[in-house]
C-alpha cells in the first residue's frame, strides 16, 4: 500500500467523507472527519489530486486546500453520479468523486476568487431585492383592486397607487387596510433604495475591472450582464470555444439524435440561469434598437428576423452574444463593430 495520490471529498455542514487511493488505486483512507479536522487532516498529506463536487462552499474548501500545496478539480455534482456504484450514502458519493476525478474525459469547473464570489453576492442580493419589489408592487395592486382602485402597468400606475395610499381624505380605503398598504408601501420604498444601491456598487466594480470595461462595448452586454460574466467565468481559457461557453449557459438547442438523424429541440436551459436570463434580456434589447435604427450593419439579425419571431431571434442572438464575450475575454481583444454593408 504506497501513499495517497487521489482523494475524493463529500463536502457537509460538520461532517465530511473522505476516501482517497495510492497509485496502484488502493484504498488508503475512508474516514469521516469534523469540520475543524478537514485542514490539519490535508496538512499532513503530500501534495494530491483532491476531487469535489461544485456545490455549496465547495470554492471555498477548494481555495483552502489548494493553499496547502494540493490541486483541487471541482466536477458539476450530474457527472459524478454516474460513478456511483450502490446506493447512495456519503462514502459511496466520495468513492464516486475519488474515480471521476481521475477521468481523462471529465469536464471541471474552474475556483473563483473571494472577489468574484463577492460580486456574484452583490447579483445575487440586487435579484432577490428585484423580486421583492415585484412582489410588493403585485401585492399593492391586488389589495386595491378589491376596493374597485386599479391603475395601468409599469411605473407610472405604481406612483399613482402610492399616491393614493398617501392620501389620507382618500375615503375608498378603509383605516386598517390603509395601515397595511402604508407599510407595504414603506417596504417597496427601501426596496428600490437597496436597488439603487447594488446597481452603484456594480457600476463601481465593472469600472474597476478591465475586461468588464471590454466586454460593455458588446451590443447587449452593459455593466450588469459583463460584471456576471467576468465573476462567473473565472478563466474563458477552460473553455475550447465560444460555442462550448453557450452550451455552458444553456444557449444551445437540445438534441435527440440518433442513427445519423439530427433532431433539435428548444435550449437546454442547462448550465447559468442567471446568465442565460441577462443575456437574452440583452438580446432583446439589441433586437428593439434594431427594429427603430435600422439593421444595415447586421444583416445576419436582419435575415434572422424575417424568418423567426422576434423572441427566437433573441435566443439565438444571445447564443451569439456569448460568443462574442468569450473571444473577447479569452483572446483579451476589444470588441470590434462590424462595418456597414452598402447594397
Amino acid at each position: 500500500m504506497g501513499d495517497v495520490i487521489t482523494i475524493g471529498v463529500d463536502l457537509a455542514k460538520s461532517v465530511f467523507q473522505v476516501h482517497g487511493v495510492d497509485a496502484e488505486g488502493v484504498v488508503v483512507v475512508r474516514r469521516q472527519l469534523r469540520r475543524g479536522q478537514m485542514l490539519p487532516f490535508f496538512e499532513k498529506l503530500p501534495p494530491c489530486l483532491v476531487g469535489m463536487e461544485a456545490c455549496a462552499t465547495a470554492h471555498h474548501w477548494g481555495r483552502e486546500i489548494e493553499r496547502l500545496g494540493h490541486r483541487v478539480r471541482l466536477m458539476p455534482p450530474r457527472y459524478v453520479k454516474a460513478y456511483v456504484k450502490i446506493q447512495k450514502n456519503d462514502a459511496a458519493d466520495a468513492e464516486a468523486i475519488c474515480e471521476a476525478v481521475t477521468r481523462p474525459t471529465m469536464r471541471f469547473v474552474e475556483l473563483k476568487t473571494c472577489e468574484q464570489q463577492s460580486i456574484l453576492v452583490l447579483h445575487r442580493t440586487r435579484q432577490l431585492f428585484v423580486r421583492q419589489r415585484t412582489t410588493l408592487i403585485n401585492a399593492i395592486r391586488a389589495h386595491l383592486a378589491e376596493f374597485g382602485i386599479v391603475a395601468p402597468i409599469g411605473r407610472n400606475g405604481v406612483e399613482k397607487l402610492l399616491e393614493t395610499i398617501g392620501d389620507g381624505q382618500d375615503a375608498r380605503i378603509p383605516d386598517v387596510a390603509r395601515s397595511c398598504l402604508e407599510a407595504l408601501a414603506m417596504q417597496l420604498h427601501l426596496a428600490n433604495r437597496q436597488i439603487l444601491e447594488a446597481d452603484r456598487r456594480v457600476l463601481a466594480w465593472h469600472r474597476s475591472n478591465e475586461a468588464s470595461r471590454r466586454l460593455d462595448r458588446i451590443p447587449g452586454i452593459g455593466p450588469l450582464i459583463a460584471t456576471a460574466l467576468v465573476a462567473s467565468v473565472p478563466n474563458p481559457q477552460a473553455f475550447k470555444s465560444g460555442r462550448d461557453l453557450a452550451a455552458w449557459i444553456g444557449l444551445v438547442p437540445k438534441q435527440n439524435s440518433s442513427g445519423g438523424k439530427e433532431r433539435l429541440g428548444g435550449i437546454t436551459k442547462h448550465g447559468n440561469r442567471y446568465l442565460r436570463t441577462l443575456l437574452t434580456i440583452g438580446a432583446l434589447s439589441v433586437i428593439r434598437y434594431a427594429e427603430t435604427h435600422g439593421t444595415a450593419h447586421r444583416p445576419w439579425l436582419a435575415r434572422l428576423l424575417e424568418r423567426r419571431p422576434a423572441k427566437v431571434a433573441a435566443v439565438a442572438l444571445a447564443n451569439k452574444i456569448a460568443r462574442m464575450a468569450w473571444a473577447v475575454m479569452a483572446r483579451g481583444e476589444a470588441y470590434r463593430e462590424p462595418g456597414v454593408q452598402i447594397a
